[in-house]
């Protein structure tokens, strides 16, 4: 009887190593983001910053996710020197994987839904990537499979390995970093960080650094109305799924995602889409520039934490991020035209949003329209 030992394709150490270098000697080229305060006249003793991921080098705070997303292959042993990567993405993420897929001499392939913003899939050709668009946004996952499977290559995955793939102790991971940059503000441990869900691995990075630090700050997960996360979150129900994908790029599933860890999560805000744009708008109208949906998202939850810290007397600080910015979304969010057809349309909803910014009162159309979870099920 004879004994077939199938063995795999020999570990290339010397392209493996010099791959993880570049990447590294990337991320040394690189300064960190800017942390800039935000004026907020109706909420005075309430200090609020924003977490400026634009200005990485791929313009999003994908930029870190890709980053550890590729470290981790290359150190698992899946990545390999012609190896062709694939992603599932709505953008931003394929936008950073293609420039570190460029980095290390790697062909790569986004699997996009068919809706995604033009600059983005402009974006991600522009850094060599190719993309691969499909009317079926479940259907992302299964055809990224077939596609690494077709081409012998490695399907990135980052829905299931985001929040393991990002070192949440140290490394200068996104929390490490804003409590490092809040140092010599006012309230230096900030009462609340917020971050929109779109793998859930930020938000899982921000919960577990805190706990691991054993800092008082509570987390708060937003979250766009074609998604399942706030859902999950509430119920817990893995096996939750929606037939239509989020309209707020980057942020929001139509299923539970392995990456998503609501144990690690204080509170969550499911936020209409309408209402992310019109915050988008008068936020980018008070920074000077233009930021995109999911900023607009993040703003709304983190009012819904001020407003909970205004209620009960609190003073303190919180801390959102800036996802990206808006110039990828000229033909979509900046669109008045893009904004009827999608009946997002949104002069009122704006105004609401300047007045609740101003005043430190919750706009009653808006406090009617978002949902509230965990810590701030009770919030006004």
């Amino acid at each position: 009887m004879t004994t077939t030992i199938a063995l795999s394709r020999p570990f290339d150490r010397t392209w493996v190593l010099g791959a993880i270098r570049r990447i590294e000697a990337d991320f040394q080229r690189s300064s960190d983001t800017h942390l800039i305060p935000l004026p907020v006249p109706g909420f005075p003793g309430i200090d609020l910053y924003l977490k400026d991921e634009s200005s990485h080098p791929t313009g999003s705070l994908k930029h870190r996710l890709a980053r550890s997303l590729f470290l981790y292959a290359l150190c698992n042993g899946w990545l390999r020197e012609g190896s062709t990567v694939v992603e599932a993405s709505s953008g931003s993420t394929a936008i950073s994987e293609a420039y570190f897929a460029r980095l290390i001499g790697l062909p790569f392939i986004a699997v996009m839904p068919a809706a995604t913003s033009t600059e983005k899939v402009a974006a991600i050709e522009f850094q060599g990537g190719r993309c691969h668009l499909v009317e079926d946004s479940m259907a992302i996952y299964s055809e990224s499979q077939r596609l690494a499977d077709e081409f012998g290559g490695h399907y990135m995955d980052q829905f299931t390995y985001a929040e393991r793939a990002t070192d949440w102790r140290s490394n200068n991971n996104i929390a490490e970093s804003i409590f490092e940059q809040m140092r010599l503000e006012r309230y230096p441990v900030p009462s609340w960080l917020i971050s929109s869900a779109g793998t859930g691995g930020t938000v899982a990075t921000l919960g577990r650094y805190v706990r691991y630090r054993a800092r008082p700050t509570r987390v708060c997960a937003a979250d766009p109305e074609r998604s399942v996360f706030f859902d999950h979150y509430v119920s817990r129900a893995p096996g939750l799924c929606l037939q239509e994908g989020s309209r707020i790029e980057g942020i929001g599933r139509p299923r539970v995602e392995a990456s998503f860890l609501p144990a690690v999560i204080d509170a969550m805000v499911q936020v209409p889409d309408v209402w992310s744009i019109a915050a988008m708008y008068e936020l980018s109208a008070r920074l000077g520039r233009t930021v995109g949906a999911s900023t607009g998202t993040n703003l709304l939850a983190t009012l819904a934490c001020m407003a909970q810290m205004r209620a009960n007397g609190e003073a303190g600080s919180v801390v959102t991020l800036l996802c990206d910015s808006g110039q990828r979304y000229g033909h979509t969010y900046y669109s008045e035209d893009w904004l009827l057809r999608a009946g997002l349309s949104c002069p009122q909803e704006r105004a609401a949003v300047a007045a609740t910014l101003d005043s430190g009162e919750i706009a009653e159309a808006l406090s009617a329209s978002w949902r509230l979870a965990g810590d701030l099920a009770s919030a006004p």
